[in-house]
């Protein structure tokens, strides 16, 4: 029995060790892997690939962004989850992370026990645009044609986003015929809303403000309590007619949850430090993000939130995965 105990606690011992030792090299065994959880063309890889180069830099090792895309970003955080937590695999989500864990019937990963969240990078104001060949130019008329029981389809980048939940709120409060179109990420969702396959989209300004920018889809309306100043002219969706009213969009960067503490703060430390050189800074609050960085603890505390707030509405609305 004494021999047992003593084989434990040299066996603990020498994986503490191996963990400080990986902890004081890293990251100088090979390169980090950054996945981003949705599609090319949509934030989440945008936020992946203006991080990279200045952590690249800062680590001086290099960072690859992966894209592994689909159901909402799951297929990727699999991917993350399941990897080996040694400080070279991290990956950024969207808001959707929050909402999977109520949405999805049969998650392979436990986000609360399996993640480790390491730095929430910020918000931005979700904006529901019209395609030009819509004929939608004002939120005002959209409305106005849903009370008169017109019906409409949205994209949003996947069943269970923000978007597609705000949207969906939206509708039930105001009961119109709106049906939901789900996409594969933001790239796909934008490609369609400029083509005209779509007539409204819902996404973050972080994505669609280039294609406003560029006149390539109208703005309506943005789902935050007050307006951006990147879009001044457009209206808030609770000075609309809906009180209260306000879901931003939100982006975070995750680790495996058995990745060394000192590790993940090290991570954070050189993310929040990226978040605030101007190269990095300026390009995030050019497209409507609000830089929050917030360290380990209060982003863990932030994504519980979220999971626990969009459960319950989930639940009270029946929401499903494959819902229109």
């Amino acid at each position: 029995m004494k021999f047992k105990l003593l084989s434990s606690l040299l066996a603990s011992l020498c994986l503490i060790g191996v963990v400080q030792a990986q902890s004081q090299d890293w990251p100088n065994h090979k390169p980090i892997r950054l996945i981003s959880v949705f599609p090319p063309g949509g934030s989440v890889d945008q936020v992946a690939r203006i991080l990279a180069p200045s952590l690249q830099n800062q680590l001086k090792q290099s960072v690859i962004v992966e894209n592994i895309g689909g159901a909402s970003g799951v297929i990727g955080t699999n991917a993350l989850a399941k990897a080996a937590p040694d400080g070279y695999t991290f990956a950024v989500v969207f808001d959707t992370h929050g909402v999977n864990p109520s949405l999805k019937e049969k998650m392979p990963y436990d986000t609360k026990k399996d993640i480790a969240t390491v730095t929430m990078i910020g918000t931005a104001p979700m904006v529901l645009t019209a395609s030009k060949a819509s004929g939608i130019t004002s939120f005002k008329q959209l409305i106005d044609q849903s009370k008169a029981k017109k019906p409409a389809n949205y994209g949003s980048i996947g069943t269970g986003s923000l978007g597609h939940l705000a949207m969906a709120l939206l509708a039930k409060e105001g009961k119109f015929d709106w049906t939901h179109v789900p996409y594969r990420g933001g790239g796909p969702l934008m490609q369609d809303a400029l083509a005209g396959h779509v007539p409204l989209a819902v996404g973050s300004l972080f994505l669609v403000k280039p294609h406003i920018d560029t006149n390539g889809i109208i703005p309506l309306v943005v789902t935050t309590k007050k307006r951006t100043v990147e879009l001044p002219n457009v209206p808030t969706v609770a000075e609309s007619g809906y009180p209260n009213f306000d879901a931003p969009a939100w982006w975070a960067i995750i680790a495996p949850a058995k990745t060394p503490e000192a590790i993940i703060n090290k991570m954070h430390a050189e993310i929040a430090k990226a978040l605030k050189s101007p190269e990095v800074s300026n390009r995030l609050k050019s497209q409507g993000v609000e830089i929050a960085g917030l360290g380990p603890k209060p982003a863990q505390e932030f994504v519980n939130k979220q999971i626990d707030i969009w459960g319950k509405f989930v639940k009270e609305n029946s929401i499903k995965e494959d819902a229109n």
